[in-house]
């Protein structure tokens, strides 16, 4: 018992390495084998500790039935093997273009899957029955194993896909292949799903059809998986159940009120009023509640409208001098400024950033990595 107890605890307790390193031949991977067959099985232990390894030969204990060392590997740390990695195809990922309308109103849309499926013809066998062997290379197992020294004493193994029969396990002669999947045991077929794009959900969210992935001959289809893929909108831009958008009002609007329409996203006019002599400054932000998008699976609850307000200031010269007092006396009052003798009184020109000076000047700023020893100045004339 001792014997088997020792292939055990190094089994159970070392990493994959180590593991790998210690069963670099076939002898070897066998006694493990074994002793998790007797050690594992509590009848099986009771004969090995009555009548020994003897008995245990003589109650017809063979191997198990592990096709490579990585499944009695899986056994022991979780992973089920190589045949309960392989149930199942692979998932397929595909891009939905949606925009922002669909996502706020919900649409069905349309879409089109190349896809694998079994072949009717050879109901999935590749051939003629009885054609089919198993691969003499690789013995069936798809993979093949090479051990190599890597130093004294260290050996590595390495695994890797049949050159015979390209992983399949097995193969079929040319003149007895199907004729219509010539032996690929699937076809390509053309299928149309409907993606149901309901209320609410976000870029990024996926859509699942389970099973309609690629078809393929003892393996459990995989998944179609949908993912959306927002457009930008002209208008709105998201952030979780809110909408933000930006509003260009006068400088008349901002000091004496207005009227302004939204169209929303469901073709709806929303029409916001902001009262006389309630200012609105260049930036400022105000909301509409319930005017946001649907709630994922909630669809009569909504977000926030949030409106950013860019004033427009009127261009130059837009008032007739004389007319300026007027405009002045209807203003809060500037602050004045007492000047005295000591100041210079400069004039204000307009900056063109393209002239060449600002260029140089810009450049060597940053090619200064201690930057410049005064602020940059704006000469006037």
């Amino acid at each position: 018992m001792v014997f088997y107890q020792k292939y055990f605890s190094t089994l159970r307790h070392h990493s994959r390495a180590v593991f790998s390193s210690l069963h670099s031949n076939l002898v070897k991977f066998k006694l493990i084998s074994q002793a998790y067959e007797v050690l594992s099985d509590p009848k099986k232990r009771d004969i090995y500790d009555q009548g020994g390894e003897q008995a245990i030969k003589e109650g017809g204990s063979g191997s198990p039935s592990f096709s490579s060392p990585m499944d009695i590997f899986d056994m022991f740390f979780g992973g089920g093997g190589r045949m309960a990695r392989e149930r199942r195809g692979k998932n397929v990922v595909h891009q939905l273009s949606v925009t922002l309308e669909d996502l706020y109103n919900g649409v069905t849309k349309k879409l089109a899957l190349q896809k694998n499926v079994i072949c009717e013809k050879c109901e999935g066998v590749g051939g003629k029955k009885g054609s089919v062997e198993k691969c003499p290379l690789c013995k069936g197992r798809g993979m093949q194993v090479h051990i190599q020294q890597v130093g004294p004493g260290v050996v590595q193994q390495i695994q890797t896909v049949c050159v015979e029969c390209k992983g399949q396990g097995e193969r079929i002669s040319p003149r007895d292949r199907c004729e219509i999947c010539g032996g690929a045991k699937v076809t390509r077929e053309k299928k149309i799903i409907e993606v149901h794009v309901e209320k609410g959900m976000k870029d990024g969210q996926k859509i699942l059809f389970h099973g309609e992935g690629d078809q393929e001959p003892e393996l459990e289809p995989g998944d179609v998986i949908i993912v959306l893929d927002q457009k930008d909108h002209s208008v709105f831009q998201r952030r979780g159940h809110d909408l933000i958008m930006k509003m260009k009002i006068q400088l008349s609007e901002a000091l004496c009120g207005f009227k302004k329409m939204i169209k929303t996203l469901d073709d709806r006019v929303l029409v916001i009023t902001s009262k006389a002599g309630e200012v609105i400054k260049h930036g400022d932000l105000k909301c509409v509640h319930d005017e946001g998008m649907p709630m994922y699976k909630a669809p009569l609850e909504k977000g926030t409208l949030i409106i950013q307000f860019l004033v427009t200031f009127p261009e130059k010269h837009w008032l007739p001098p004389d007319k300026l007092p007027q405009l002045e006396a209807l203003l809060p009052p500037r602050h004045k400024v007492r000047v005295t003798d000591d100041m210079d009184q400069v004039e204000l020109k307009e900056f063109d950033p393209s002239e060449q000076g600002w260029r140089q000047h810009r450049e060597a700023y940053e090619d200064d990595d201690d930057g410049p020893r005064a602020g940059v100045q704006c000469q006037t004339a």
